[in-house]
């Protein structure tokens, strides 16, 4: 069997991957909503979200099904649950607020198997069927597939981002906009100078590097596509309860205007 990550084979390609967050929903259904709105990841959020492990990985082996990358944003660096959920259907792992080489090391050695990292090995995958497969095609095969993300979102981060991006077995810069300019003390601000410029330094680092640049945090189409075509190519669009809340409200509001008060 071979084993591919849509997202990244897009990114390969030189295409951009989109991703939706699932921040409210708790069933495999969202994997398919993901797939029938062209998306290429879903980004489920257990740094922000209360998700238990079990329906994690019940999404993500559907969203591994139907050729949707499965990502997961873990709660830091030192989560210990990140080679567990690699090991049940999950293609990669989001770490946030990335700040230093260290941290990035660490991030990469979670992820990674030997000798990039220290994850350990099963027998036995969601990814293959449970197949009985060798070791030696199907580690290889997991390592190429998993995608880790690192995400920069404080000055610290944004300063030490060219070290960051040098580190082998890293795929994604990923600047978290909501958390760099609140941390700059500019919440909210998607068009300061400030953020754009750090947006044009990842990227920068990040194609300097051979890595992948992400944009996240900015709910902004027309922001978005601007990141784009700047050399962004891991963008995450919106969340469920964004995309599930704007549509309503469209919705409420078009009957409201077509009828009495």
């Amino acid at each position: 069997m071979s084993l591919v990550n849509p997202a990244k084979q897009r990114m390969k390609a030189g295409g951009v991957a989109l991703g939706l967050i699932a921040r409210l929903a708790r069933s495999a259904d969202i994997a398919r909503i993901a797939k029938a709105t062209g998306h290429d990841f879903l980004f489920i959020d257990g740094q922000h979200s209360i998700f238990n492990l079990e329906t994690i990985g019940h999404i993500a082996q559907a969203a591994l099904a139907i050729g949707v990358a499965p990502v997961v944003r873990v709660r830091g660096v030192d989560d210990p649950d990140v080679p567990m959920l690699l090991d049940n259907g999950v293609t990669g792992i989001v770490y946030p607020d990335i700040s230093t080489v260290a941290q990035a090391k660490k991030a990469v050695a979670r992820a990674r198997f030997a000798p990039l990292g220290t994850r350990s090995v099963v027998g036995g995958y969601p990814h293959f069927d449970y197949r009985p497969l060798p070791l030696s095609e199907t580690v290889a095969q997991l390592d190429e597939s998993c995608l880790v993300v690192c995400m920069i979102e404080t000055p610290e981060g944004l300063e030490n981002v060219e070290a960051i991006a040098a580190l082998p077995g890293i795929d994604v810069l990923h600047l978290g906009s909501n958390d760099l300019l609140a941390a700059m003390g500019k919440p909210g601000k998607f068009d300061d100078p400030a953020i754009v410029a750090a947006q044009e330094r990842l990227i920068k680092a990040a194609r300097s590097n051979g890595k992948f640049a992400g944009c996240g945090g900015n709910r902004d189409v027309e922001r978005q596509v601007k990141a784009i075509r700047q050399g962004c190519q891991f963008v995450t669009t919106q969340t469920d309860i964004g995309f599930l809340s704007a549509a309503a409200r469209q919705w409420v509001e078009g009957i409201r205007k077509e009828i009495p008060a």
